[in-house]
């Protein structure tokens, strides 16, 4: 038997022997873990706000991140309590177990663990239809999001409010946290011309600084419903959460809300580099353990290329060369070189703004290749996606400086953070 196949011994020191051995089984070190500084919405519907459901029929939109502190499913929360009749389950993409990959349209089925039906909210049909809704009294929305506009979970939450709004059903949003914060407002607002789309489904800045329940706030507030309907929307605040919170200072336990978000940290580098990434020419770590952490490609110097962009000096961020191949994604199994993004100060990083940094840095060392002109087919419109329209495109192929961009985007970011104001539930 070869080293790696024996059962290791364990050596336990006498005074966390105890410990150890009653930590041996998840429920057990849950139980004696000390207590979340924050309760999610699902928690608080239960305990203070049940009188918004009970006996109603619910219809539930949710993932595997819709959990309560101690890690138990809100599909199985509610549909084990006898006060409320859960009928019908709804998820976005990856689906509400996570079982599908990004951009993979998820079918219609029978939850195995409840049975009921699930539909989809992704694919050819991203809102509940009438047929859905039938028989509901109330939709509960209970998602996880990470903060960015390209997220797809937004277009969810409009489309759940939308056909909520056109029934005549009312909404409970289940408040959760954003993991970036709720002081980080960041990145471009789209122009009145705005398109919307999957991943651009609000007139938003990338880095919006507001939870689920605030941004339906504002989406119900703002007339930006689909003809300016409004929904008949309750929001469950969160007990405990402040603006200034990490995601590590809520004490929540962190679930995957897609499969390229495994850390709190990820929504950070999925905003500092997922839009670049759209063009498939360079590789943003999807494929390795790290996703969103990189930008490779194999034919970078990957220690000129991180010489120029700490010469920037970005506040909060170093960027490291390495060389990797990818299992999957952009350059799939290729030889890449490049940097790793590594965060020194979370609060202080322009996030959003690295990956133009990047292309900016990239155009002055290899002046004779196009970043554009290599793009996959239909990368553009993908990137125009994410971008809300060609604005970006057009600008950064006419040679803007990132500076520039930023000083731009300041006086949008400044009348969205004052406009957000009067929906804002958290100090």
């Amino acid at each position: 038997m070869s080293p790696e196949g024996r059962r290791p011994r364990l050596r336990l020191i006498p005074a966390l022997s105890a410990l150890a051995l009653a930590c041996a089984a998840p429920v057990a070190c849950l139980a004696q873990s000390p207590a979340p500084r924050v309760r999610p919405g699902i928690e608080v519907l239960l305990d203070k706000r049940l009188e918004t459901i009970r006996g109603k029929n619910i219809g539930l939109v949710t993932h595997p991140a819709g959990v309560t502190s101690r890690l138990e499913s809100t599909i199985d929360v509610l549909f084990r309590d006898p006060r409320v009749h859960l009928k019908v389950l709804m998820g976005p993409e990856h689906g509400v177990r996570g079982e599908q990959w990004a951009g993979q349209a998820v079918s219609d089925q029978a939850d195995p663990a409840t049975g009921l039906p699930v539909y989809s909210l992704y694919g050819e049909r991203m809102k509940p239809t009438p047929a859905m809704l039938k028989g509901l009294d109330v939709l509960v929305y209970d998602i996880q999001d990470v903060g960015a506009r390209s997220y797809t979970y937004l277009n969810t939450l409009v489309g759940v409010m939308s056909a909520a709004a056109e029934a005549g059903i009312p909404v409970v949003v289940l408040d959760r946290p954003d993991p970036l914060g709720g002081e980080r407002v960041e990145g471009d607002v789209p122009a009145p011309a705005w398109r919307r789309s999957s991943v651009c489904a609000l007139p938003i800045p990338y880095d919006y600084g507001m939870t689920p329940g605030e941004l339906a706030l504002m989406i119900n507030g703002e007339g930006w419903l689909p003809g300016g309907r409004r929904a008949a929307l309750t929001v469950i605040p969160m007990q405990g959460w402040r603006r200034r919170m990490s995601f590590a200072d809520t004490g929540l336990p962190w679930v995957a809300p897609s499969p390229h978000m495994p850390r709190p940290e990820s929504a950070f580098y999925y905003s500092a580099t997922e839009t670049l990434g759209e063009l498939g020419v360079l590789n943003e770590g999807v494929g390795l353990p790290q996703p969103f952490e990189m930008l490779g490609a194999p034919w970078i110097n990957e220690r000129a290329f991180a010489a120029k962009l700490n010469a920037l000096k970005l506040p909060g961020i170093h960027f490291r060369p390495v060389v990797y191949k990818p299992f999957y994604g952009t350059h799939r199994k290729a030889l890449c070189r490049g940097v790793q993004l590594h965060m020194l100060d979370a609060r202080r990083a322009p996030w959003s703004a690295v990956q133009f940094y990047a292309m900016e840095a990239l155009r002055e060392l290899y002046p004779g290749r196009a970043l554009w002109d290599g793009a996959d087919p239909g990368a553009a419109a993908d990137f125009d996606s994410n971008a809300c329209g060609p604005y970006l495109r057009v600008r950064l192929r006419s040679g803007a400086k990132t500076a520039d961009l930023l000083k731009s985007w300041a006086k949008k970011d400044a009348a969205f953070k004052k406009a957000r104001e009067k929906y804002l539930l958290y100090p």
